[in-house]
């Protein structure tokens, strides 16, 4: 099954090093690393660290899109840019060696305009049929739900099934489409997608299974951090713990996870499976310090510990 991401808000990502943080004086930093970045973005690279393939789709504009753009082919992914008037957004990461925390400097991404969002929307027909789209990240500014709605509607009336992982208005708005093969909220956004508090030892199932229900998603996976993730189908529920990890960041773990998921789907395999490999991948990325990816050694160990137990 072919696979394909979209990343309406592309990022390029730099990451550094500096021995403390203070305000005024100057902070004298490590060569800084620099990455892609954007959900959708990501959770390609995931997958292709993990022995598959998907193509990328994303806007692209100036000096900070081209070398996104290069990055993402020195790491062979296939990629279908759109040309952009603005530049891509670049964020930053720092790490602080003193005190073992890390900053995030997450800047807004660029805005589209009206041809430019029309030639995204092209790339989505474009799609074969019974293909996986994931559409993953935050909304560039200016650009409404709408637009992201009609983009679903565009897939799914091509036969092409749609994995999201927003948050916000974003995220309420591509359910409200309905028929979402696969939603991955945190805790919290599921609260606020039901519109009350989960604070029950079995709220965070039940808020799943409203979800499905409704008609909204075939299968929401909660992640819950530490305590791993729920999935949830119309037939079964599952909950994944992963083993103790020694974590060094939490950078990238949901595109992660994401990406080991949507690997599953594709492959046809059954709810917990899917759930094991995203848990595995997604811990396996805690395992890296900065912007890293899972990697697919982790991640396999991991997954294996979860077959074995």
């Amino acid at each position: 099954m072919n696979i394909y991401t979209l990343t309406l808000a592309p990022s390029l990502d730099s990451a550094t090093r500096t021995s403390q943080i203070y305000p005024e004086g100057k902070l004298r930093c490590s060569a800084p690393v620099f990455e892609p970045g954007g959900g959708g973005i990501n959770v390609a690279r995931a997958i292709n660290h993990l022995g598959g393939n998907a193509t990328a789709i994303f806007p692209a504009g100036g000096a900070t899109g081209e070398h996104l753009c290069h990055l993402l082919k020195e790491e062979d992914v296939a990629v279908i840019p759109v040309p952009a008037q603005e530049w891509t957004r670049q964020n930053l990461h720092v790490h602080i060696d003193s005190s073992g925390e890390q900053y995030r400097f997450v800047m807004p991404g660029a805005m589209l305009s009206s041809a430019e969002c029309q030639q995204l929307a092209a790339k989505i027909k474009a799609i074969p049929a019974d293909s996986l789209l994931v559409i993953s990240g935050s909304m560039p500014p200016g650009t409404d739900t709408d637009y992201l709605c009609g983009l679903i509607h565009l897939a799914q009336k091509q036969g092409i099934r749609c994995i999201i992982d927003s948050s916000g208005d974003a995220l309420s708005a591509a359910l409200e489409v309905g028929n979402i093969a696969l939603v991955k909220p945190n805790q919290k956004e599921l609260s606020a997608l039901v519109k009350h508090p989960l604070n029950q030892p079995d709220d965070v199932r039940l808020a799943a299974q409203e979800i499905i229900q409704s008609g909204k998603a075939q299968n929401v996976v909660v992640s819950l951090g530490p305590q791993g993730a729920m999935g949830v189908s119309r037939d079964a529920c599952v909950q994944v713990v992963p083993p103790p990890v020694r974590s060094q960041s939490t950078v990238g773990a949901g595109d992660s996870m994401v990406g080991a998921m949507t690997l599953k789907l594709a492959d046809g395999a059954g709810l917990e499976d899917m759930v094991r490999y995203g848990v595995a991948a997604g811990s396996a990325a805690t395992l890296n310090q900065g912007t890293r990816l899972c990697s697919f050694e982790n991640t396999e160990k991991i997954y294996r510990y979860f077959l074995q137990s």
